[in-house]
């Protein structure tokens, strides 16, 4: 009977050892202390962490109200879902609406508030492009195909197809359109 606590009182002993580290003179380091240069690493990347890159960013597009008529507003919502690690998304996109050879950039959404977002893994966040539809083939409008968008900080882009009818131009190459701020997904 006595032999079964000294084989749980050794086992603990050997367990206390290991995990303090003991008898490694290998210069390795221990796990923990390779989780915390990991840590310094990823810390070192950034004041607020990894930013997201936009090609660990899986897209989609909706919901949509369309706008229905010329100088009717409408909002397109596109939901982001992280496919990569733990990242940060700060700020507002960079909106580009593309029609052939021409083009239109879309203002931040003067009233909306950039805030820092951590997304984990399977993350999602949302944004939404607010715009007023323009008159068909009108010299105050662009027959939008594409809309192209960045995430602060990195260089790729992504795109989707538009199908909710020309965007009215503030100017030659500003849309009558706002983009919010990146929102976690549900807020």
């Amino acid at each position: 009977m006595r032999a079964v606590p000294l084989t749980v009182a050794a086992l603990a002993a050997a367990l206390l050892l290991t995990a303090c580290g003991g008898g490694d003179d290998s210069g390795s380091g221990s796990d923990e202390s390779k989780s915390a240069e990991t840590a310094g690493a990823a810390k070192s990347a950034g004041p607020n962490g990894t930013t997201c890159a936009a090609g660990d960013l899986g897209q989609e597009v909706g919901p949509v109200n369309a706008a229905p008529a010329a100088g009717d507003s409408g909002n397109v919502t596109v939901t982001l879902t992280n496919k990569g690690e733990e990242c940060i998304l700060e700020g507002f996109p960079k909106i580009e609406l593309q029609a052939g050879d021409s083009s239109a950039t879309v203002a931040n959404d003067a009233a909306a508030e950039a805030q820092a977002l951590t997304l984990p893994a399977q993350g999602t966040a949302t944004f939404t492009i607010t715009y007023v539809r323009g008159e068909d083939g009108g010299d105050q409008s662009l027959a939008v195909k594409t809309v192209q968008y960045g995430v602060p900080n990195a260089a790729a882009t992504q795109s989707f197809a538009w199908s909710y009818g020309d965007v009215a131009l503030k100017s030659t190459d500003v849309a009558d359109a706002t983009v919010s701020a990146f929102q976690q997904a549900g807020d």
